[in-house]
């Protein structure tokens, strides 16, 4: 009472003839369908004692091709009587005492499904009609995230809250189809001619997910960003997409139990685009910046400050800029310049030495140009 399996593997051009008709995947269907009911086939096209084309419900001695990469559920008044995850042909007997309910593969669905059928498993013998539904079990892409406002999430680097506009797309595999369709799928996809897919915008079930994952994307960022394995780098963020649709399942998971509760998992993530903040941006300026005047590449970049300080200094100050250039390479250990030349303090309130400490602390990168400005009007009575 249940399935008897007649080949295993690919079914090729010769199974098909001897079986002249048969029921499987429906033909045209797009990559993102998940669940769908099972068509009659055949090389009557047709013309056989099966006559409606759309009817998914199978009889003692019926035939069914699971193809690669599809799962074959069997439903009768609403409950699961039988689950195939292994491709090959199977026919329907319901008093042959080899037949079996569940085949559920080698995979890493074989425990979850095992699982999920001790729970939901049909309560009896099984009738003489069943129900039969496709379910993928391949990785489903195109499904889309997006924030119309910025998120927000504390950053291990930075050691601050940082804030951002994203969007990107994450590719979705159902995991465990027994509590896909008992705990999440609408009773109105179990039905002839009706495809439930993740993308379609009139599905309530698929804009739920939709809801729930942009939800789960700042706790997300976050776990990506403070794990030290990842370098507590946002900026690598759209280089690894394995990586951080990992910190995405798991806070997922964590917040709407995806894998546990519903059978789904997200499998790849791909960032199109991150904007920043105001604050944010400014934050990574300051990073890049400290990156850049670290270690040898450091050295090379005060060098050249230094250089070009002298070089203003002597076009500007003549000696006396060139003796405090030399002071402040002195002090950072620049060439030959290792030997400090105190001059003369200069009077608290001649602008023109205000200036020249000025444009020497810009040349070495101590202040910015703004801040040069400033001191300059200051000096000036501005």
């Amino acid at each position: 009472m249940g399935l008897v399996q007649a080949v295993t593997g690919a079914v090729g051009g010769m199974f098909a003839d001897q079986w002249k008709d048969f029921y499987t995947v429906p033909a045209g269907l797009p990559s993102t369908a998940a669940l769908f009911a099972a068509v009659p086939q055949g090389t009557n096209a047709g013309r056989g004692s099966n006559t409606s084309g759309s009817s998914n419900i199978i009889t003692n001695g019926s035939k069914i091709v699971v193809p690669e990469g599809y799962g074959l559920l069997l439903f009768q008044d609403g409950k699961i009587t039988g689950f195939v995850a292994e491709p090959g042909g199977y026919e329907w007997r319901s008093d042959d005492l080899n037949s079996k309910s569940i085949f559920a593969g080698d995979g890493i669905v074989s425990p979850l499904i095992t699982q999920s059928w001790e729970r939901f498993k049909f309560g009896g013998q099984p009738g003489s009609q069943q129900a039969a539904f496709f379910v993928s079990l391949k990785e489903l892409p195109d499904n889309r995230f997006g924030t119309q406002s910025e998120i927000y999430w504390d950053d291990g680097f930075l050691n601050t809250q940082v804030g951002a506009v994203t969007r990107g797309s994450y590719t979705l595999k159902i995991v465990d189809p027994i509590l896909f369709v008992k705990n999440f799928v609408p009773a109105s996809y179990l039905q002839p001619g009706q495809v439930f897919d993740f993308t379609d915008h009139e599905n309530a079930a698929a804009s739920q997910l939709f809801n729930e994952v942009v939800g789960s994307l700042a706790p997300a960022f976050s776990l990506y960003t403070n794990d030290p394995s990842k370098g507590n780098r946002i900026t690598k963020l759209q280089q690894d997409s394995l990586g951080f649709a990992k910190s995405l399942s798991d806070a997922v998971e964590q917040g709407y139990q995806w894998k546990s509760d519903r059978g789904l998992a997200i499998v790849k993530t791909a960032i199109v685009s991150i904007e920043y903040d105001a604050n944010t941006r400014e934050l990574l300026k300051t990073v890049q910046r400290a990156d850049a005047l670290s270690g040898s590449r450091g050295n090379s970049n005060l060098q050249a400050s230094v250089a070009q300080g002298i070089q203003s200094a002597g076009e500007n100050g003549g000696a006396a800029g060139l003796v405090g250039v030399g002071m402040a390479s002195g002090m950072l250990g620049v060439g030959s310049m290792q030997q400090p030349v105190a001059p003369a303090a200069p009077a608290a309130d001649d602008p023109v030495a205000k200036l020249k400490k000025a444009k020497e602390m810009l040349d070495l990168g101590l202040i910015t140009q703004d801040d040069y400005d400033a001191l300059k009007a200051k000096a000036l009575g501005l």
